[in-house]
């Protein structure tokens, strides 16, 4: 497959208020067919980092581009956000509406997923009753029902259980391989490690390493590490 680039963003500084800045001279692109693992701990800036990608962050110096195969992209946030009186059916109605699906590719697109993440059953019911791993499941479906060029996930797996996270990982690698590109914020780096093509660790707001799981473990000297040893002793390293 050859490499469009669907989103490149440097950032000079970002943050909240002039007294507030969280993210400092950091870049990153995502391609076709790649999935970019944004990897950090809590408070290391990856949610800031997404949100600057989405025009959210107040303070914000540098540029954001989007290269010559994005077409568009969905984002999937960490933290569900429903709607009180409306169903599981209801919610994807309003989302194919905003996207402006045809009825019939709405309709297969979204009895497919439901089928996928197994909440077929409870589609007529009001997500707001379900588990968080329901709800979560209900944000992917919502995520995946239109088919972008650029997926932007913030942490995934959190309330997922074992099938819901192999039903993820599934329509992801089906995404990349049409050629869509994916940018995942994650602090699950065992779970990032068999699954990114690439990394970048952040650590206090700034990039600690980047690269391949090769490209890591050559800037750790960890030639054999895990990408959680790697990303410890970097850590330590720039502390």
């Amino acid at each position: 497959m050859i490499r469009l680039e669907l989103l490149r963003i440097e950032i000079d500084k970002a943050g909240y208020a002039r007294d507030k800045i969280v993210i400092k001279n950091m870049a990153l692109s995502v391609g076709s067919g790649e999935l970019v693992g944004l990897i950090g701990p809590n408070g290391a800036g990856k949610s800031t980092v997404i949100k600057a990608i989405m025009g959210l962050v107040p303070e914000f110096e540098g540029k954001v581009e989007f290269g010559e195969g994005y077409k568009n992209y969905t984002y999937i946030p960490e933290q569900p956000v429903l709607y009180e009186e409306l169903t599981l059916w209801e919610h994807l109605e309003f989302a194919a509406a905003v996207y402006e699906m045809e009825k019939e590719v709405f309709e297969n697109r979204a009895e497919e997923l439901l089928k996928v993440f197994g909440l077929a059953h409870v589609k007529h019911n009001l997500p707001i009753t379900f588990s968080k791993g329901m709800q979560q499941k209900v944000m992917l479906i919502l995520g995946f029902l239109i088919k972008p060029s650029l997926y932007i996930v913030d942490e995934p797996f959190i309330g997922l259980d074992p099938l819901g996270v192999r039903d993820f990982l599934s329509i992801i690698q089906s995404a990349r391989d049409a050629g869509a590109g994916v940018l995942m914020s994650t602090h699950s780096l065992d779970a990032a490690e068999k699954i990114c093509t690439s990394f970048v660790l952040l650590n206090e707001g700034t990039i600690v390493a980047k690269g391949s799981l090769e490209d890591i473990r050559r800037q750790s000297q960890l030639p054999n590490g895990s990408l959680y040893d790697c990303f410890i002793k970097l850590v330590e390293k720039s502390i």
